[in-house]
């Protein structure tokens, strides 16, 4: 084998095999009752429809964006180190925040960025980084005290 192979299978792991990888039981008793759940699983996965792939989607939209982030934490002892922690991601990321708020209870947190040239790309970074946040249970896209703009149909032109 060439040096170079080696080193190649080295740096991937390749030679690096451990037992618990490479053995399968021998017991025919094990054998059968590993037989029998991989039997389960594929089973499991045969019955599996695109309905069932849906639930892993985001609720919250890009498009919802408008400055405001609400986030529930699972542990309110934490309120104020996750806000911190917030808060310096928010200006290292070069955010504006404008207004933070937090519960009595210290569940429920409140955030409002000064809106910048690109929202869907901001809404993407604070949906990316508030998703990745372990304290966080779940959050949403929603500016407080704030009605949602009025439509108003606009009269078609006639040609």
């Amino acid at each position: 084998m060439s040096m170079f192979k080696k080193l190649y299978k080295e740096y991937f792991g390749i030679l690096k095999e451990t037992a618990e990888t490479t053995k399968l039981p021998t017991d025919p008793t094990e054998l059968a009752a590993y037989n029998k759940e991989l039997e389960n699983t594929a089973k499991i996965m045969n019955s599996m429809t695109e309905a069932d792939l849906d639930e892993a989607q985001l609720v919250n939209n890009l498009t919802d964006y408008r400055g405001g982030v609400e986030y529930v934490l699972r542990d309110p002892s934490q309120a104020k180190d996750v806000a911190a922690q917030i808060q310096e991601w928010t200006t290292k990321k070069g955010f504006t925040v404008v207004k933070h708020t937090i519960s009595k209870s210290g569940k429920i947190g409140y955030f409002y960025f000064r809106l910048g040239e690109d929202p869907e790309r901001e809404a993407q970074r604070i949906q990316g980084y508030f998703s990745s946040k372990i304290e966080i249970k779940f959050f949403r896209f929603n500016v407080r005290n704030a009605s949602a703009p009025k439509r108003t149909i606009q009269p078609q032109q006639e040609f």
